[in-house]
């Protein structure tokens, strides 16, 4: 029962918060009454959308309780049915079940990962345990199993639509998957296990959130800010005015957009190695917030989880549903990448400290000094520096290229509502129209950071494309990020990075908004496959025709100029080295603690980690994109055995790009028109691979990654 199964995971993924309390939800604020609850009425909104004008943290708690109930009546009404088990009053009352829940957490849960405050952290951890064995009451359900079960045993003896037949399978798939074949003492091990892992869970993601949040480089001394760039230095100004402890000084943070441009620009190296090593410490630092323990105890339960399903490791269990299939195969493809991206990134180690050498150093590159030296190498190699870009990339600019992109593609258009209600000043919504004029769904896009939003960028809804009464319901897509803020009088002007990051989450949005499936259960993509649509995008954004329409100057206007375009084009392989090996290492690393039996004892977690790097040859240079005590994806249930799906699914979209590309131009109409049918429209009602053989013809090629990376 996918999309059961899925409500934990997207709770997981966005929840942040300490430790599991009162099982009740019972909270000291009274709960409202029903007629004053707006999760108990139809929402009277623009296009639907959720009144956050009228949701409060109060809202929450009686509309997950009333939710539950909801839900385990619908499933009573199931099992009890004296008829026999049918595609109808099984599989398809199934599907349309739990619609208060799947409304309420869609807004709980999104709101928890991008507006979050210590009341809401509270909630989450008194649904936590609620939320694990109300799943666990539903898939491990005997009476709905066996009625389930009925159903797929006699699928080949009915006609049924391949949509129909897909989601017979994937729900009895995930049934079994929900560890509804164990036996009763099993069934008991397995819902200790979810409770204990989804807790943990929980606890990582709020320790990271507060690491992050509490550490701030204070700089007193203008010469210490030397080489920074002026906009940055505003920002850390205007950051340190906010706290009057601060007022008239410089605070930079850990939030990308401070930590990341200051190792870039800063020149003096002991505050480059002090903020730096603030960042790889996160959560290491023997304290109330320090995430070794729990990461410990939560491989160790995967692990047992896994071998009490049945399988070797924790990666073979959760790969068994995904394109990849198996451990091997992971490795086998992160192991073709390693070699040429390894050796690549030692040549831009020596570049730099040749340079170092040259400028009269005396030291050798250390991590802290990489992003700092591989800048003035690209300035003396390409003449070319991120501040001479940066003007080019107005925020607002780059959000009307990419909907270029999109109509050029495909013929849609994005319209900016103003009368919907946001969650957070500086929250837009759009609304999307296909090129017939019908409504594809809306989509939020909330840009810059702040305290209660988690780190990195994703894109999620608080309403998944579904259908009712027959008719398609359109998705409410939310797009978040954490971009470089306006500050200083200047718009908010994205590096090259925040804009590739744009484009690949709208590339989601994009799959989210297409999307066209009758039932919620086959709604969902593997892990492996959900990347292709969002890193195919990445190919439009620094194409040279694309550029020519959003990359203008913020204050001329003026186009960016084509010795400009040539620039960014020739250093665009420039520092593969040492992207590829960074992300490549923390794959390595999520899949090395979920392929490895020594985790079901006591794991040391410093020391697994230095020898899992020590076993690639991973220079000292370059840490591991995260480490294992904020490694995020790994460690909050998102991506379990599956960092690695990044690189997979850059396999299918280089070589999927490719496809635009043999046919002369990257808009041609039939292959964008056949990316959406085959892709984009599908979500999980066709196996992935028959999904991309549908669109290409063919197998994917890896040539054309490592051609795009410069790694052959």
């Amino acid at each position: 029962m996918k999309k059961v199964f899925l409500l934990s995971i997207l709770m997981l993924m966005t929840a942040a918060v300490t430790k599991a309390q009162d099982s009740s939800l019972g909270g000291t604020t009274p709960p409202p009454p029903d007629n004053t609850n707006p999760f108990f009425v139809e929402w009277k909104t623009p296009f639907g959308v959720p009144p956050f004008d009228k949701i409060t943290n109060q809202h929450f708690l009686p509309a997950f309780e009333k939710g539950m109930q909801a839900h385990t009546d619908e499933i009573k009404g199931i099992t009890a049915n004296p008829q026999p088990a049918t595609f109808e009053n099984t599989m398809v009352a199934l599907d349309n079940s739990g619609k208060l829940l799947e409304k309420v957490s869609s807004v709980f849960f999104g709101l928890n990962g991008a507006n979050t405050n210590t009341e809401m952290q509270d909630i989450a951890k008194k649904l936590s345990p609620l939320l694990s064995k109300h799943s666990d009451d539903i898939n491990l359900n005997p009476i709905l199993f066996n009625r389930i079960k009925a159903v797929y045993d006699n699928r080949l003896a009915t006609q049924y639509d391949p949509d129909q037949l897909r989601l017979i399978e994937e729900t009895y798939k995930n049934f079994i998957r929900g560890g509804a074949a164990l036996d009763s003492a099993g069934k008991a091990r397995l819902r200790e296990l979810n409770m204990q892992i989804s807790l943990l869970q929980l606890n990582f993601g709020q320790n990271l959130l507060a690491e992050t949040n509490s550490y701030k480089l204070v700089i007193e001394k203008k010469e210490d800010l030397a080489g920074l760039p002026a906009d940055l230095v505003s920002a850390a100004a205007e950051t340190a005015n906010a706290d009057s402890t601060t007022k008239g000084k410089w605070v930079f943070t850990l939030q990308n957009p401070s930590i990341m441009p200051f190792l870039q620009f800063a020149d003096k190296r002991e505050l480059r190695e002090k903020i730096f090593s603030a960042y790889l410490g996160r959560c290491n630092n023997n304290n109330s917030k320090d995430n070794k323990t729990i990461i410990s105890k939560l491989v160790s339960l995967r692990y047992q989880k896994a071998k009490l399903m049945g399988f070797d490791s924790f990666a073979a269990f959760a790969l068994d549903d995904r394109m990849a299939k198996t451990p091997a195969a992971v490795y086998s493809l992160l192991n073709q990448v390693w070699t040429p991206a390894l050796e690549m990134a030692k040549n831009e180690r020596d570049g730099m400290q040749k340079l170092i050498k040259k400028n009269g150093g005396n030291f050798e590159l250390q991590s802290w000094d990489w992003r700092y030296y591989a800048e003035k190498v690209r300035k003396a190699n390409f003449n070319l520096d991120e501040e001479t870009v940066k003007p080019y990339f107005k925020l607002e600019n780059v959000r009307e290229g990419i909907f270029y992109v999109a109509k050029k593609l495909y013929g849609i258009t994005f319209t900016q509502v103003n009368e919907a209600p946001v969650y957070c000043k500086g929250v837009t919504l759009y609304a999307c129209h296909d090129k017939d004029g019908s409504l594809l769904g809306v989509v939020y896009m909330d840009f810059h950071p702040r305290a209660g939003k988690r780190g990195g960028a994703w894109c999620g809804s608080y309403r998944s494309q579904s259908y009712k009464d027959g008719k398609r319901v359109p998705p409410v897509m939310t797009i978040v990020m954490n971009f470089t803020a306006p500050t200083g009088g200047k718009p908010a002007l994205l590096t090259a990075d925040e804009v590739r990051t744009f484009f690949h989450e709208f590339g989601h949005n994009l799959a989210g908004l297409f999307r066209d499936v009758r039932y919620q259960g086959i709604g969902g993509v593997p892990r492996d496959f959900v990347e292709l649509p969002s890193q195919i995008n990445e190919h439009w954004a620094f194409e040279p025709e694309v550029l020519k329409v959003y990359a203008k100057h913020y204050l001329t206007g003026e186009v960016i100029p084509q010795l400009l375009i040539d620039k960014i084009i020739r250093s665009g392989k420039y520092g593969q080295g040492f992207k590829t090996t960074e992300y490549l290492a923390a794959s390595f690393l999520d899949m090395d603690y979920h392929t490895s039996p020594e985790v079901v004892n006591t794991v040391d977690v410093v020391k697994f980690e230095t020898g899992s790097m020590k076993k690639i040859g991973l220079i000292a240079q370059i840490p591991p994109r995260y480490r294992s005590t904020y490694f995020q994806h790994s460690m909050t249930g998102g991506y379990t055995a599956g960092y690695y799906s990044y690189i997979w699914a850059e396999v299918l979209d280089a070589d999927a790009f490719q496809a635009f590309k043999e046919r002369g131009n990257i808009f041609d109409q039939e292959t964008a028109a056949r990316f959406r049918k085959d892709i984009l429209e599908k979500g999980g009602s066709k196996d992935a691979m028959e999904m991309y053989r549908d669109f290409r013809g063919r197998d994917p090629s890896i040539n054309p990654l490592l051609e795009n990376r410069g790694l052959k």
